[in-house]
């Protein structure tokens, strides 16, 4: 199941909802990290012989505490777990969450993990919910999604430009930062029906008129906006 996700140019891109699977595995590798910390910083120093006072201990455990908290901010709303599994977290509309939806995400993730509901409710939650949200995803208005990885148009957001470039779109000057990323994240999805939105909805914004299929239109959009910026 598809969530559909409207962005502020008014153009749907359907997303997949990271799976429970997804979201378990990338808690599994937060958790490793959580390993890797402890480690570090308490079996070690005791291994050699170090002692580590409380006051101390409390202070090396806040970068536990915090972790969901820091990473998502940090991160684009992602921890590590979820960078290495290729999912992240979005607001219901697309935008970017805000430090308030990622601070409520982590408060009832304290919550959700603590000894009465032992991770079964955010899985029940996730499993039921049609939009794949645990409880303070609801409480925050996200969801974590599942992105496929821009491989095919990296090239295509850095590649230099030939001496005899020509622009085929001038007015693609009237699109935005903002506009283009949809434009390359539409590219990255593949979907036909998002492609045929898009290609309408910037043709509407620009008045373009063109008989490229919309791949082609759109991937020239992106070219053309690149070289006149960067120019």
């Amino acid at each position: 199941m598809s969530i559909s996700i409207r962005t502020s140019q008014n153009v749907d891109v359907d997303y997949e909802p990271a799976s429970v699977g997804e979201r378990i595995l990338a808690t599994l590798i937060d958790y490793l990290v959580f390993f890797g910390w402890f480690m570090l910083v308490f079996a070690l120093p005791n291994r050699l012989g170090i002692t580590i006072s409380s006051f101390f201990s409390t202070f090396l455990f806040a970068p536990i505490v915090l972790y969901d908290l820091l990473c998502e901010y940090l991160l684009n709303g992602r921890s590590v777990g979820k960078l290495a599994i290729g999912i992240r977290v979005v607001m219901l509309d697309g935008s970017q969450p805000t430090v308030g939806a990622y601070l409520l995400r982590w408060l009832t993730r304290i919550v959700e993990s603590g000894p009465f509901m032992a991770g079964i409710v955010p899985v029940i939650t996730i499993a039921a919910n049609g939009k794949g949200q645990r409880l303070g995803d609801i409480a925050a208005g996200t969801t974590v999604v599942r992105l496929k990885p821009a491989v095919s148009f990296d090239d295509l957001q850095t590649q230099p430009f030939a001496d005899n470039y020509t622009v085929q779109f001038p007015d693609v000057r009237l699109l935005t930062d903002r506009d283009v990323s949809v434009v390359r994240e539409v590219l990255q999805r593949g979907d036909e029906y998002v492609l045929l939105r898009t290609a309408d909805k910037i043709k509407e914004v620009t008045g373009i008129q063109t008989n490229l299929s919309n791949r082609a239109f759109l991937e020239t959009v992106v070219s053309d906006y690149q070289f006149i910026t960067t120019q």
